[in-house]
């Protein structure tokens, strides 16, 4: 057996060799007899003859399904995937939708884009300031110079974004990015620089008003920023990180917002909330809708590492515009009050109160004068619409108030022990009255940047005094920028004129221009106290 197996590998062998080797070598290559070997051959290629025809019949076979499922696939009823490459943007009706007027409206964000760009500006504040040191003069030139003080060199820079209102140069913007400048720079769309001149501020709102000086200007209008619903698509431009004219997009996410972030006692927060991408930078750029029209200022962001995160909120336009107008008309915002301390209603105080609704403006209180007192309400009221439309927060009852006057009349609707009762108020300013309040008697104390109050005849005996007025709080101004003085001052004199209540400082210092000294004592520290600045 084994013999046998040897001889047939041999063969084998020989058959191969004979298969890829020429005729004439295989006849002298082996020592056997090649007719033999030529029969195992030829029956070793019928053998290979047989395989081969069943490899081509079932290639044939596969050939014949790929045919008919291929035919199947390309029937007409059959589905198709079809890829295509686009070059351009095509203009399709889907970029518009028609608003509540009837009116077609783009939702392509080019045009606004367009409109907006050239009327938003870069602005860049310098404060240069002095800061007073002890005295340090001999006793001679003391009395004459007051403290020595040194004029610190190294300015103060800020920028932010501001918003063209008028052709003729005026320009909003937030009243932070400019507060205590030394020096303002305007820079165009276009790269013009200009100086800037300050109009008006306001705190409470955060609002101010500058001006430089060219005409034909672009300019944005306002709109009525009450008709701007959550959902609504805006746009924020402004110059985040000093990159100029930048535009990001995003919807209105809340209206009526407060976020508690004004250091003022009459602060006005009742922002837009968007989900627009606003950075340090964007303060006082344009928050504006599909038609690039303006309805808010750019004003904060809620963020935990000073970047956007989120969320940003703007000032609307109908309180910005009459701050505005108020600022540019008399100095300083003729603020309408109802007189009241307000809580927002929520389930805790409904069930603390007993009140019989869970949504509304709850009046805990009233002031002196008070327009809502002398109207009729009550504490205990829960206001539920003014001027018909309903409030469910005191930032919304603010806001509405906020964008009034003094001797304005509003219409208040009022939830008192579950029965709806409606009210006619008429505002008044916050001297009690329903005038306009002079710009004189408020703006001085603002520049500054500080509150006042009379001394009272027993500490006036104990320091020895004939008179004096008493600095109570220190507030972003020209004081806390440039002095070292501390709240509970004691200011005794004026450019070296007695003083011995408050109108008298503001008397004295509503026309003065230039360098001013203010002479007081402190009532823990001996000596005189000399605290110079300019106006």
């Amino acid at each position: 057996m084994a013999e046998l197996i040897r001889r047939e590998q041999t063969w084998q062998i020989q058959v191969l060799i004979l298969t890829f080797l020429p005729g004439e070598t295989s006849g002298t290559f082996f020592d056997g007899n090649v007719q033999v070997i030529m029969e195992k051959q030829l029956k070793f290629g019928r053998y290979k003859m047989r395989k081969f025809s069943s490899l081509v019949g079932a290639a044939i076979l596969g050939s014949a399904i790929t045919y008919f499922a291929v035919k199947a696939i390309d029937s007409p009823e059959a589905q198709t995937v079809k890829v295509e490459h686009i070059d351009a943007m095509p203009a399709l009706n889907a970029n518009y939708t028609v608003n509540e007027a009837g009116e077609t409206v783009s939702l392509n964000f080019r045009a606004a884009a367009q409109k907006a760009m050239p009327a938003v500006v870069h602005i860049r504040s310098t404060q240069t300031g002095t800061r007073s040191r002890q005295p340090s003069l001999p006793d001679p030139f003391r009395d004459f110079f007051g403290p020595y003080f040194r004029e610190d060199n190294r300015a103060r820079t800020g920028t932010g974004s501001g918003v063209i209102i008028n052709k003729d140069g005026y320009i909003v913007t937030n009243n932070h990015v400019i507060a205590n400048a030394d020096d303002l720079e305007v820079t165009l769309h276009d790269n013009r620089s200009f100086k800037a001149n300050v109009i008006g501020t306001d705190p409470s709102t955060d609002i101010a008003v500058v001006k430089i000086e060219e005409k034909d200007l672009a300019y944005l209008s306002f709109v009525n920023s009450d008709q701007a619903q959550v959902g609504d698509w805006v746009l924020a431009v402004g110059n985040p990180f000093n990159l100029n004219s930048t535009v990001t997009a995003g919807i209105v996410s809340a209206k009526g917002r407060s976020i508690n972030i004004l250091a003022d006692s009459l602060a006005i927060e009742s922002f837009i909330q968007t989900d627009a991408a606003v950075n340090p930078g964007n303060s006082g750029g344009a928050l504006v809708d599909l038609a690039g029209n303006l309805i808010g200022v750019n004003t904060a962001i809620a963020s935990p590492t000073g970047a956007y995160s989120g969320y940003s909120f703007a000032v609307p336009s109908n309180i910005v515009s009459k701050v505005v107008e108020d600022l540019i008309a008399y100095g300083m915002v003729q603020r309408g009050v109802l007189g009241i301390k307000i809580k927002s209603v929520n389930t805790a105080l409904a069930r603390e109160h007993d009140l019989e609704v869970s949504q509304g403006v709850y009046v805990a209180n009233f002031s002196a004068s008070s327009a809502a007192e002398e109207a009729g309400l009550k504490s205990g009221d829960v206001i539920v619409a003014i001027d018909g439309k309903k409030v469910n927060s005191s930032a919304e009852l603010i806001g509405i108030v906020g964008s009034k006057r003094p001797g304005d009349e509003v219409n208040l609707t009022v939830n008192r022990y579950g029965k709806e009762i409606k009210f006619k108020v008429v505002l008044k300013n916050l001297n009690g009255t329903t005038g306009v309040v002079k710009k004189e008697r408020e703006a001085i104390a603002e520049v500054l940047g500080i509150e006042l109050e009379d001394v009272d005849e027993k500490m006036l005996k104990r320091l020895g005094l004939d008179g004096a007025v008493r600095v109570t709080k220190i507030k972003s101004g020209k004081i806390g920028n440039h002095t070292d003085m501390r709240e509970g001052f004691i200011i005794t004199k004026v450019d070296n004129q007695t003083v011995s209540k408050k109108e008298d400082v503001i008397n004295i210092l509503s026309n003065k221009k230039g360098g001013i000294l203010i002479e007081g004592v402190y009532e823990d520290s001996p000596g005189n106290y000399y605290y110079g600045l300019g106006l």
